[in-house]
């Protein structure tokens, strides 16, 4: 009789018990998983250099040979654990494969969230033995949150409707089961194995047992921020929450004029907010901010007339400004992890961590140059990194924005001060101000290093946003 898989994919993120999992499928003698093993930054576990003779740069160039080596790993069940945020030309290939088990594991995302909040804090990321046990608390940051959210929501029902469409099922387990030996035990039936353990590896230990209300240093802030969130959502996120379509939370509206902004990740934001609040005097904190779908269709329904904008960047300022923020930048809101990444895979010639070391503009403008040819590579989704939404196409944000309702207005931030003030008088404020001109933060402005070589990089790497939108040269 034919086995029904051949490999599997645990389908899990940071802090809901995967290693605990994976620890005790290992434990079955005909089942092996070989940690994270499409992670961009390393291999399998941190310090590891290699998974069945692959090592992490024969799997970025070619990520089907870790595959293969998986699946027809000798004697055993071979498997692997999966985030929302590995290398995403892995995911259709085992979404397609029916011989590839899927082992889904959810846990409440704002359990998961608190506990990633105090490893950071401890630094303490497993446990073997109570005595080694640092305390710690997390600090609640509802944005933060609402992105860990929106993330994790995204991505379980990505993965519902693909295996509906294609006629899969999946094994969930919560994080709670994962106490119970029968549901191990389970497990492996639901492999094909016929193995059964008497009890469950318990080397690794729960890490933070005590109740949200001591693990949470702000938690009365928390629960407040909770409070406008649906609980039904959070609990049944992983599984069968209805589907949701753009970003709609990062929308914001007038506090009285009938306008709405919705903003494009790396273009204008915060001048176009207090542009609005200025329109009625007011602060932004009176903006109407993380709306859900349904308070922004009534929000609609209120206001007769509005119209909805957004603004888009020149795509080569807009790839600037994030590598001067995310990339070069290594302190706060700096993408810390994948900076290391480009440094080490892709040679980007940056300052040491934590040091404001000069960097000359020669040394400047090489490294943003070798940004743009990591940024050719991952949108073409020949890189083990994730699309980040700060250097999408703006062309994909936009049609992202379909799924729920599209802008009426598609403005350039060239344009802004002649064409705001246009748009506030088609909605009765007929003397608004100019918008405030961006500021931008880096070593060196793009003036300092702009020339034709960097142009043809930038157009040839943004060529879907050069054509849909018109951009032509920057200067």
């Amino acid at each position: 009789m034919t086995a029904r898989f051949d490999s599997f994919v645990v389908f899990a993120e940071m802090r809901t018990g995967s290693n605990f999992l994976e620890a005790n499928l290992n434990a079955f003698a005909g089942i092996k998983c070989h940690g994270e093993a499409f992670n961009p930054h390393f291999i399998g576990y941190p310090n590891t250099t290699q998974i069945l003779g692959v090592d992490q740069a024969a799997r970025d160039s070619d990520p089907g040979a870790l595959l293969r080596a998986i699946k027809y790993e000798p004697a055993v069940m071979g498997g692997f654990r999966y985030f929302h945020d590995h290398d995403p030309r892995v995911l259709d290939a085992v979404l397609n494969d029916p011989k590839c088990a899927k082992i889904i594991l959810t846990r409440n995302p704002v359990e998961s969230y608190v506990s990633w909040k105090i490893a950071q804090a401890t630094g303490q990321w497993k446990l073997t033995d109570m005595k080694a046990r640092k305390d710690g608390q997390a600090e609640f940051i509802p944005d933060e949150f609402e992105a860990h959210l929106e993330a994790l929501q995204s991505f379980q029902l990505l993965l519902m409707n693909r295996l509906q469409t294609s006629g899969q099922t999946a094994f969930y387990v919560a994080y709670e089961d994962l106490q119970s030996v029968d549901v191990m035990n389970g497990i492996a039936t639901y492999l094909g194995v016929d193995e059964t353990l008497e009890e469950l590896d318990n080397n690794l230990k729960k890490q933070n047992p005590s109740p949200l209300s001591e693990k949470v240093s702000n938690y009365a802030q928390m629960v407040q921020a909770l409070g406008r969130l649906d609980r039904f959502d959070l609990t049944r996120t992983p599984n069968f929450e209805p589907r949701r379509g753009p970003n709609v939370p990062a929308y914001v509206t007038g506090v009285v004029a009938p306008l709405l902004f919705m903003p494009v990740a790396g273009a204008p934001y915060q001048e176009v907010r207090r542009w609005l609040a200025a329109l009625d005097g007011e602060k932004q904190n009176k903006l109407g901010m993380k709306m859900n779908q349904k308070e922004l269709r009534e929000w609609k329904r209120r206001n007769k007339g509005h119209r909805s904008f957004t603004v888009l960047r020149h795509p080569i300022l807009r790839a600037h400004d994030v590598f001067c923020n995310r990339i070069l930048n290594s302190g706060q809101g700096s993408f810390l992890q994948l900076r290391r990444t480009l440094v080490r895979r892709y040679k980007l010639p940056l300052p040491e961590e934590g040091q404001k070391a000069h960097i000359d503009v020669v040394t400047h403008r090489a490294a943003f140059m070798a940004f743009l040819e990591f940024l050719k590579g991952n949108l073409a989704g020949q890189t083990a990194v994730r699309v980040d939404a700060a250097w999408c196409t703006q062309a994909q944000a936009v049609q992202g924005f379909g799924e729920f309702t599209l802008p009426d207005v598609i403005l350039r931030e060239e344009e802004l001060p002649q064409a705001l003030t246009g748009l506030a008088a088609s909605v009765g404020y007929q003397d608004a101000a100019q918008i405030e001109a961006s500021s931008f933060h880096g070593a060196f402005a793009l003036e300092d290093i702009y020339d034709d070589e960097v142009e043809a990089l930038c157009a040839d790497v943004y060529q879907r946003d050069y054509v849909m939108f018109g951009f032509d040269r920057w200067r």
